[in-house]
């Protein structure tokens, strides 16, 4: 029983449990213009670890914050294990914070997960993080809390890094989001260079397979693999099921005129890129609910689209200075305009990031959105 003003942290058990960590967001942000509402079916499934690698990955715990019996915060503590084998790590990850705007409650979270992951042999521990296999709710909003959060991408109360401040953490990066819109004249210097960079190099650009996704999935993987930079100490490439994860997850909401493969003309896959519809839009106007009235509302919403999200670009070592990168941004910006699209975000692009950072302004993109995320020695 909670005494008075005293907080009590509570592990998830329960479904129950699981319903009060999921629904603490809708209770923050209810109102608040910049935020737009997931389907609770979703998010129920999401942070239980489906459709992600949360489960895979490490051990993992989630954790409630109450005061006065009433549910006032909330944070996902974890262990990427592959991740840490791999770079030589001994980091646990944070992910999903909420609270209301009392330190008290994020000191006795942090505390718990910082207590938990010393126990479990870690020397540090960063976020916020997405999920094992995701890429969404990546680090805190800093800045922009006006413009609406466009698909898996993050938005928070504008007090969470303070809160992250003051308990002890510094800046471990910073990513950022740019913005785009249809009517950006960069583009049309690149109706002829595009062109002449594939017969120069060599190279083709195709929309993705949608019905050979497994086909399609196996160069997805084969040029990641090749082209992720080993001293990005946040990321590994995906293993087979992770991309089949990709797979599943992409075919649904996919707009195949949005997503692109080059190969070289002997057929070796050399680039790729992943964009989605910003269905946001939609969600919108849903108010976290399918049923009874939402899917009526998604069927008639999603026609109306009028953003898009650019999450990834990779192309091969070999390949990098030879157009490739700048003929999949032309062949989407060409495609989103003749679909009536308006405006893209390119997120998000960490800060090391040169040569995607220095992409995306040749193209006309700017800064509209920055979000950090923060590391913490844990005390011995």
């Amino acid at each position: 029983m909670d005494i008075g003003d005293e907080v009590i942290i509570k592990i998830v058990e329960t479904k129950n449990d699981l319903k009060q960590f999921v629904d603490l967001q809708y209770k923050l942000y209810m109102g608040d213009p910049g935020w737009v509402p997931p389907l609770r079916s979703d998010q129920l499934k999401y942070v239980a670890g489906v459709g992600n690698y949360l489960n895979q990955a490490g051990p993992s715990i989630k954790l409630l914050a109450r005061k006065n019996g009433e549910v006032v915060g909330r944070l996902l503590v974890g262990i990427n294990e592959e991740l840490n084998h791999d770079k030589g790590l001994k980091a646990g990850y944070l992910s999903l914070f909420e609270s209301i705007d009392d330190e008290m409650i994020s000191y006795k979270l942090l505390d718990y997960a910082e207590v938990w992951l010393k126990g479990k042999g870690m020397d540090h521990m960063k976020g916020p993080f997405s999920l094992p296999g995701g890429d969404d709710n990546r680090g805190f909003l800093l800045d922009n809390f006006k413009d609406p959060t466009m698909i898996m991408n993050t938005y928070n109360k504008s007090y969470y890094p303070r809160m992250f401040e003051n308990y002890g953490f510094e800046k471990y990066h910073d990513v950022f989001a740019y913005i785009s819109d249809s009517g950006n004249e960069n583009i049309k210097r690149y109706e002829k260079l595009v062109p002449y960079a594939m017969e120069r190099n060599h190279f083709t650009v195709d929309k993705i397979r949608l019905k050979e996704i497994q086909l399609e999935m196996k160069d997805v993987k084969e040029i990641i693999e090749k082209a992720m930079p080993k001293e990005w100490l946040d990321f590994v490439p995906p293993n087979d099921e992770e991309i089949q994860l990709i797979a599943k997850q992409l075919v649904p909401y996919a707009d195949p005129d949005l997503i692109y493969i080059a190969r070289s003309l002997k057929g070796e896959p050399i680039g790729f890129n992943i964009a989605l519809p910003d269905y946001n839009e939609v969600l919108s106007k849903m108010n976290g609910r399918l049923f009874p009235f939402g899917i009526f509302k998604f069927l008639y919403y999603r026609r109306r689209i009028k953003g898009l999200r650019f999450f990834v670009l990779f192309v091969v070592p070999e390949y990098r200075n030879k157009g490739v990168s700048s003929a999949i941004y032309y062949h989407i910006f060409k495609s989103a305009v003749e679909k009536g699209y308006t405006h893209v975000e390119g997120s998000t692009i960490w800060d090391y990031n040169e040569p995607m950072k220095l992409d995306i302004e040749k193209y006309g993109g700017k800064i509209y959105k920055t979000y950090r995320i923060y590391t913490k020695k844990i005390n011995k």
